[in-house]
């Protein structure tokens, strides 16, 4: 499978949670899960989905590159919003440190996902230059 669709595919499942909780919250009255929704549409839906349009547009040359653009984006993304569900709601008895880690382990490797784009970004061209 290709990383456009493999983005595409991440991105539609995050989209699906998003609107789910979004019910969810408006069924049930209460906002208490809000930041984690917004981070599940803006960073799961959302930008994953640029992604998908960006790889599928541009067709980065550099293979590696994407690739660990792409999973970076997808494990970063998974991690840090199941992360910070677990560290804000703790639904479960688990250690502290390791929601924690989750969510502060997803949060950078974002961060390393945008830096990776950025790279690619700069370093792709459009089929018309």
């Amino acid at each position: 499978m290709n990383h456009s669709k493999l983005l595409l595919i991440v991105s539609s499942l995050f989209g699906l949670w998003g609107v789910m909780m979004g019910a969810h919250m408006a069924g049930g009255g209460s906002y208490a899960l809000s930041a984690i929704h917004a981070h599940v549409l803006v960073l799961g839906w959302l930008t994953l989905f640029a992604w998908s349009v960006f790889h599928k547009l541009y067709k980065p040359k550099q293979q590696l590159l994407a690739s660990l653009q792409a999973w970076t984006g997808i494990v970063g993304a998974v991690l840090l919003t199941v992360g910070m569900w677990l560290y804000t709601n703790e639904p479960f008895a688990i250690p502290n440190a390791l929601q924690l880690g989750l969510y502060i382990g997803g949060g950078m490797t974002v961060v390393v996902s945008f830096f990776l784009f950025a790279i690619l970004a700069f370093l792709s061209s459009s089929k018309e230059e």
